[in-house]
């Protein structure tokens, strides 16, 4: 067992190094950070109500401090809500709080391009939108330019989308299983006169449309069954002003939106699944591609809504064999449907990196917030206790942990080695995890952290008072081997030392699930220590007793031991005779 956690402490090592992550990332309390100030904007300019705004607290919560051990806080300041960020420049966080990310699944019914081509120049074609991505997830052929058309082969796919957003996520989707039969191989061909679209219902369709004049821009999109509204909306729609873009959508009502880039415009079809539908959603790795994505599946009525939307898009002609994913008012996909899809289950897969895929689906997973926010300040504050009240907290901890050290090596003499010894390893293996928590996992060193940890120094000393005290009385009870006192003493010890730990977790998970804030972070560090107090006992302190056993200054009770006859001696009382009968 010593072997083994010498293994994981030098590997944990290695990590460390790998990563040059050498010392924990500090809280907001001790390295300052980022403070935004969220203003509600509603409808009517009307004063939010304080269920939503309560509801918004939480949802930003769980967005900016979901594992509860990064030390950001969430607050109400009147109307407002202030989120301080540990660390400065958090960009990221920041962009996540504000944003709404209600998702809607819709039908598209026409495509055209985001602006109106610049003065004198005439486009014979409307701009083709990014390369559609398909539902079979398989590789497949690019968007045509004007003077080809795609012409793919039987179960040919389309590609995924590789242009980003402003925000690094333009995303490119394939949703689900490919079809059995389906083949990820694909070619373009050029054009062949005439030719301008695949054959009906084949489902790999490129969006095109017949050739129009500039200064038309509604040549080409058939009007059936779209509202007047929006063909007005989208003829003058022009997607470069960021004014028009990111705008709300209404779930009831056809919409008219922009693709992240702002080179494509759409109008689509009533939301046929929305957020509310969606039952998880987790980022992971392609394992055949290797690319990162979004896993999402739908709950409720969300597959029936899944399934039927996909038939309907499957049976159309394009572009309407196109579904548009909307988050937050902008068209994040648009990809060719296949085949329908049953199940109820979705990804959303391209141009994703490890930071991107998992903060869209932490928006997605934490849900819509019921309010739209706009940041009225961001500013970079200071700690608010800085070096000073680091450096007491670390005074307290050594002065702790030296009283620890002087009570085991005056009372437990030679056994208080075990004590100092296992205290340093239970030492390297907090500061370790402390340090591979922060580079991995967000956490963030703050004042109840350390609180936390000091109070650690109590529960793993006192694992070991336990089993030395056990091994005293079995020596006690006449097993003067101290070989065999050790092992009878670590099963009855072992049992004690369980429970109290078990005890000290279970109040710690009941505290951390229940609490918020530096409460929620003193917890954390508490259940995070117990668990290594088990670990060192286990796989240390009984193992190192044990083989300090085979030493002769402790198996013949050398006076500086702690397990000299002196101390072991125990008064044995002659038992009275009873008097005797003459």
């Amino acid at each position: 067992m010593l072997l083994v956690l010498l293994a994981i402490i030098l590997a944990m090592g290695g990590v460390m190094l790998l990563n040059k992550a050498y010392t924990p990332e500090y809280g907001l309390d001790l390295a300052g950070g980022t403070t935004v100030t969220l203003q509600p904007i509603t409808p009517n300019g009307s004063a939010p109500s304080q269920e939503s705004l309560d509801l918004a607290v939480n949802i930003i919560r769980e967005r900016v401090n979901g594992s509860g051990i990064s030390d950001a806080e969430v607050a109400k300041s009147g109307d407002n809500i202030v989120i301080s960020v540990p660390g400065v420049g958090q960009e990221e966080v920041v962009k996540l709080v504000g944003t709404t990310a209600e998702l809607r699944f819709r039908q598209v019914l026409a495509i055209g391009a985001g602006s109106p081509p610049p003065p004198g120049e005439l486009a014979t074609q409307p701009p083709t939108p990014s390369p559609s991505p398909t539902t079979s997830g398989g590789k497949g052929t690019r968007a045509p330019k004007p003077t080809e058309s795609a012409v793919p082969k039987p179960a040919a796919t389309a590609a995924p989308d590789t242009s980003t957003s402003p925000a690094g996520r333009a995303l490119s989707s394939g949703l689900l299983k490919p079809s059995p039969g389906a083949s990820s191989e694909s070619s373009t061909e050029p054009a062949q006169p005439g030719d301008q679209s695949s054959k009906p219902g084949d489902g790999t369709a490129a969006p095109t449309a017949p050739p129009m004049a500039a200064e038309d821009p509604m040549a080409g999109v058939d009007p059936t069954g779209i509202d007047p509204a929006a063909l007005k909306e989208f003829q003058t729609l022009d997607c470069a002003k960021q004014t028009n873009r990111g705008a709300q959508d209404a779930p009831d009502k056809q919409y008219v939106g922009c693709s992240t880039d702002g080179s494509t415009k759409f109008i689509l079809d009533k939301a046929a699944v929305t957020g509310t539908s969606i039952d998880s959603a987790s980022s992971g790795v392609d394992q055949t591609t290797g690319e990162w994505l979004v896993q999402l599946s739908f709950k409720g009525q969300g597959p029936d809504q899944w399934s039927k939307v996909t038939t309907t898009a499957f049976n159309s002609q394009a572009p309407r064999n196109q579904i548009a994913m909307v988050l937050d008012g902008m068209v994040i996909s648009a990809p060719v449907i296949q085949e329908p899809i049953t199940g109820g289950r979705a990804q959303i897969s391209g141009n994703f990196t490890q930071v991107s895929a998992d903060e869209l689906a932490n928006q997605l997973k934490y849900g819509a917030l019921p309010l739209k926010f706009e940041k009225s300040s961001i500013d970079e504050v200071s700690s608010t206790l800085g070096a000073d009240q680091l450096r007491g907290g670390l005074i307290a901890g050594a002065i702790g942990l030296l009283l620890v050290v002087i009570y085991s090596m005056l009372y437990y003499r030679g056994l208080g080695v075990v004590s100092v010894l296992s205290l340093l390893v239970a030492s390297v293996v907090t500061y370790q995890s402390v340090v591979l928590l922060g580079a991995f996992a967000g956490f963030r060193l703050s004042l109840p952290h350390i609180i936390g940890l000091i109070v650690s120094i109590g529960i793993t000393a006192d694992s070991f008072i336990v089993y030395f005290e056990r091994i005293r009385d079995e020596m006690k009870e006449g097993r003067r081997s101290l070989r065999t006192a050790i092992e009878v003493a670590w099963v009855r010890a072992r049992r004690t030392i369980l429970i109290a730990d078990a005890v000290m977790f279970i109040a710690a998970l009941v505290l951390y699930f229940l609490a918020v804030g530096g409460v929620a972070g003193f917890a954390f560090a508490m259940g995070l220590t117990t668990l290594i107090d088990i670990a060192v006992v286990f796989m240390f302190t009984k193992p190192f007793v044990a083989m300090l056993a085979r030493l002769k200054f402790f198996a013949r009770g050398h006076k500086l031991s702690g397990l000299d006859a002196e101390r072991m001696s125990e008064t044995v009382t002659a038992p009275k005779s009873a008097p005797q009968e003459a």
